[in-house]
């Protein structure tokens, strides 16, 4: 395994010989392999497209990131999910509707409800696998929209944070 420019991870044939002998899941996982013959029709035989080829590229930095921003690797449930209505159906009172709805706006104008996407899926993860993480820290506990997703424990109604610590 080698690591690009961009600080991808490439994997060879030996690399993922050595995951199959290991019992290493493939599915819902996506690699990126280089010198690998017919990648078809192993991805055909796994039943899902796990491996992509690399295609080395000299774009900038800035570039390859804005290009990448939207390949977050989730589960499709998740990167379907409206996640402005997923995060409503959390609050209890109008005080939580009006703090999430103000808060929705500014990560949609910021374009970073794949973010909240990613982070319900890792949280949802974390929860199923009983990994403990932070209570929070920083200024994301002024987000109360993180607070509902489960991503810190911090009510910052409660502690009355202004959402304008976080996204500035």
């Amino acid at each position: 395994m080698i690591k690009d420019h961009y600080g991808q991870y490439i994997f060879d044939e030996k690399d993922i010989t050595d995951m199959i002998l290991k019992g290493i899941e493939f599915k819902e996982k996506q690699f990126i392999v280089n010198d690998i013959s017919d990648l078809d029709s192993i991805n055909k035989e796994l039943g899902h497209k796990s491996f992509k080829q690399y295609i080395k590229t000299n774009i900038p930095l800035e570039s390859f990131d804005i290009q990448n921003q939207k390949n977050w690797y989730m589960p499709k449930k998740y990167k379907d999910l409206d996640i402005a209505a997923y995060v409503l159906s959390l609050c209890k009172t109008d005080a939580e509707l009006q703090r999430c709805g103000q808060e929705l706006l500014m990560y949609q104008d910021r374009n970073l409800f794949d973010l909240l996407k990613f982070l319900t899926y890792l949280v949802d993860v974390m929860r199923e696998n009983n990994i403990i993480w932070g209570v929070g820290r920083g200024s994301s506990v002024s987000s109360f929209v993180l607070y509902k997703l489960g991503v810190h424990r911090i009510d910052s109604m409660y502690y009355k944070l202004e959402i304008d610590e976080f996204l500035r």
